[in-house]
């Protein structure tokens, strides 16, 4: 079985783990949010695809969620030490792989490409794939008439602003990366990750192509983000709220109706797949919770079988 996921974030990373472990190696695609990459000490930082490339590595920083594990920081500090500011914490050994990154970009190569380079070097044996290799970047508008790129709204500002609305710059140019529409159409199954719908799955959707290739996919199950109306970790629930959309599983099933054919929703919320149903969509209740790397096998299993 040949499963491509969809992903962003913490909660896509977990996720992602479970797949690699339920499936055959090999037999998992990752395609993987952009939209959060931004240039910060001088490198390119895609977050969304380190912490993927991290999880499946086995080397991430699996309490708070980013960043490799027992990593150090004397760049970071020596920089700020110096007065610049440090309100990005990049890790020493993340940086190596940002200053990889960068060196190759500038000598041509596609994120696509780096992407993989990276991948093979620390043995994973899932594809992680750019939903871009163009410039797409989320941007934050808020509540007090502020434009914030996204690290500076989720890291600098702490995910305190309300959000009024985010948009994707550069979505409108913006190409599948190579393998991207493929990875879709040959799967015997696609997944969307319980990741943020807005900051890590929407920039996805933004890319030209994607939601028409997932429109005419037959097997595309979303797990839900959002469990008895709070999001697991960051800021979903509040930006849903402040956007209007509700801050619920059916809420956010709503806004993936046109693709998704199952929608899991966690069994401690099991009267919003009441209300999915009741919308004409078809929901799947299971046990969401992914608490440690067996939880996430667990869930991936159960979604294999939905």
């Amino acid at each position: 079985m040949n499963v491509t996921a969809l992903a962003g974030g913490v909660g896509g990373a977990k996720l992602l783990v479970g797949l690699d472990r339920a499936l055959d190696p090999g037999a998992l695609t990752a395609i993987v949010n952009t939209g959060d990459d931004a240039v910060i000490y001088g490198v390119h930082v895609s977050p969304d695809i380190d912490i993927v490339t991290y999880w499946l590595a086995g080397i991430a920083d699996f309490t708070r969620g980013w960043g490799i594990k027992n990593d150090t920081f004397t760049v970071v500090d020596s920089f700020s030490s110096l007065g610049g500011e440090s309100w990005f914490r990049l890790g020493d050994r993340d940086f190596g792989t940002c200053i990889y990154r960068t060196h190759r970009l500038r000598d041509g190569a596609a994120l696509s490409v780096v992407t993989d380079e990276i991948r093979r070097a620390l043995g994973i044996s899932s594809r992680i794939l750019p939903a871009t290799d163009d410039a797409l970047r989320t941007l934050i508008h808020t509540s007090d008439e502020r434009t914030l790129e996204f690290q500076e709204y989720f890291v600098r500002e702490r995910q305190q602003p309300e959000v009024s609305a985010v948009t994707y710059s550069g979505s409108e140019d913006a190409k599948p990366a190579p393998g991207v529409i493929d990875a879709i159409a040959s799967a015997d199954m696609v997944v969307v990750c319980p990741s943020n719908p807005l900051l890590s799955v929407g920039p996805v959707l933004a890319v030209n192509g994607i939601r028409d290739a997932l429109r005419a996919h037959d097997r595309v199950v979303a797990v839900t983000p959002i469990v008895r109306g709070a999001a697991l970790k960051g800021p979903a629930d509040r930006i849903l709220t402040s956007m209007g959309f509700g801050s619920s599983a059916a809420s956010v099933a709503r806004m993936y109706s046109d693709f998704v054919d199952v929608f899991v929703v966690d069994s401690s919320d099991a009267r919003q797949a009441e209300a999915m149903a009741a919308d004409g969509l078809v929901p799947e209740v299971l046990d969401t919770m992914m608490v440690d790397h067996d939880a996430s096998h667990r869930l991936a299993r159960e979604i294999l079988r939905a």
